[in-house]
């Protein structure tokens, strides 16, 4: 009865219902298709980086720093920032083995280099990798020219997004067999290593910075990181000379004919060994082995019945006195996932204000509305209607107007992505091309926007309701009279 009687009173105010229903209609429209926007960008993040570079589960050392797989995720600081060396990774490795729920398990040693071929200088991003493997824990890696790295094989392979780029400086396209040039710097001087192209790949679903990536023998990356990792030692170059005494002898030696013979006296312990072990030497954690400590991630693939979060919070404690931490791949991959989830925020922030301003002028419409009936609610007062009663009719009211609001919104938001589809509008942004996943903007209707959308518009319709039925409430028999 109350539900007829609700609906009746909809049509007969037709005005005022309209203008209540068009601002919930534009605030639920707004709500569903940013949403849809930014979790379809989500799925692309996720998808692009889970199948081809940082599976569910990335193992690092732990760090002051929040860090992902090549560099430090703080902007300022990230220039300056090394990757350190994993520790006690025989041990981690044995506990992540031991563990259920994982479908594949790789490891990746990272690095930051210039690249030189055929004339061309760029920066590359370094993925050592275990070739036994890698390629079969990312199908999303997909192998256009040549052959894939092979285990203990020194060799590179380059996106063929960088090929392309290479042939338009040039005019050359890359061959299979080509030398590249890989460079790394630090404080006490600079590395060079050579290895040959063994292959040209492509991401299925390339996100920001993938392109630049290069993989590359685990072999060549640790040569290349080598001065980094002596650079951040707490040792001066100074010290280096003096404890090693390698340059203990006159300037002018250089010169001679003869070659200088460095003699090694009893009390001098300095070899090539020597030399070569404290270059490697890193700082060891107190009660922590260092052994294998030649990587700087372990990468664990899940099987898909298992919950990444609860994943990471189970091995953390496990594997968390040895100085290393589980992080997911929004961690892993830095700065596009993360500022993807600053988006977010900030668009339902926003969407906040707009709901606040949406339900102000909403209640001050329906004030009206109630005013206007004020001979009608103090009539139903006067014949003996509860308080229930008249405030399940204003709430019943108001309900009704927000759930046929909050449909028509989602349906028009339906028809806009029907429409931004049919356009095929190019991305030029490559910021913005990655987070939606393709140079062409192509919008998926998400049921799960859709849902949050209809329930933002009856959580309106209730909130819209409070006031107005205060008022109503207050409202006495004798007001009807009066008015007549």
């Amino acid at each position: 009865m109350i539900f007829f009687l609700a609906l009746r009173n909809i049509t007969r105010n037709k005005k005022n219902n309209a203008i209540v229903a068009l601002l919930i209609a534009v605030i639920v429209f707004i709500f569903f298709i940013g949403n849809s926007i930014i979790e379809r960008s989500n799925l692309s993040l996720h998808d692009a980086f889970i199948n081809s570079l940082t599976g569910d589960v990335v193992i690092q050392k732990k760090a002051d720093v929040s860090m992902n797989l090549f560099g430090a995720n703080t902007p300022v600081i990230d220039e300056y920032f090394i990757v350190p060396a994993f520790p006690a990774y025989d041990i981690v490795m044995e506990i992540i083995r031991l563990e259920s729920g994982i479908a594949r398990i790789t490891s990746m040693v990272s690095g930051k280099a210039y690249l030189d071929t055929e004339g061309v200088r760029s920066a590359a991003l370094l993925c050592g990798v275990d070739a036994r493997t890698y390629f079969s824990m990312f199908p999303g890696v997909i192998l256009e020219e040549g052959r894939l790295l092979s285990e203990g094989q020194y060799g590179a392979m380059i996106t063929s997004d960088r090929a392309l780029k290479i042939q338009e400086r040039t005019g050359v396209y890359p061959r299979i067999g080509d030398p590249l040039l890989f460079t790394s710097g630090g404080n006490l001087g600079f590395k060079i290593r050579e290895v040959p192209l063994t292959g040209i790949f492509s991401y299925r679903n390339p996100g920001l910075f993938m392109n630049e990536i290069v993989i590359i023998d685990p072999q060549t990356v640790r040569a290349l990181n080598s001065i980094q990792v002596a650079t951040s030692q707490e040792t001066s170059y100074d010290d280096m000379l003096q404890t090693t005494g390698l340059f203990f002898f006159d300037i002018d030696d250089i010169f001679n004919l003869e070659p200088y013979v460095y003699e090694q006296s009893d009390d001098d312990d300095f070899s090539v060994d020597f030399l070569m072990d404290w270059l490697a030497e890193t700082p060891e954690e107190t009660g922590v082995s260092m052994a294998g400590g030649d990587w700087n991630f372990i990468i664990i693939d899940l099987e898909n019945n298992i919950s990444p979060s609860s994943f990471i919070k189970s091995i953390n404690k496990k594997i968390e006195p040895y100085g290393v931490t589980a992080v997911d791949w929004r961690t892993a991959v830095g700065t596009s996932a993360i500022l993807l989830l600053l988006i977010q925020f900030i668009f339902n922030a926003g969407m906040l204000l707009v709901c606040v301003t949406g339900v102000i002028t909403v209640i001050n419409i329906l004030l009206i509305s109630v005013f206007r009936r004020t001979r009608e609610i103090g009539t139903l007062r006067a014949i003996g209607s509860s308080d229930l009663y008249i405030s399940s009719l204003i709430l019943q009211e108001n309900i009704i107007l927000s759930v046929f609001s909050g449909i028509a919104g989602i349906l028009a938001g339906f028809l806009f992505i029907g429409w931004i589809n049919a356009l095929a509008v190019n991305i030029p942004n490559e910021l913005i091309a990655s987070l939606l996943g393709g140079r062409i903007l192509t919008l998926d209707f998400m049921p799960h926007a859709a849902v949050l959308s209809f329930l933002l518009a009856v959580v309106l319709g209730i909130v819209v309701s409070v006031y107005p039925i205060h008022v109503t409430l207050r409202i006495e028999p004798m007001e009807a009279v009066r008015q007549g």
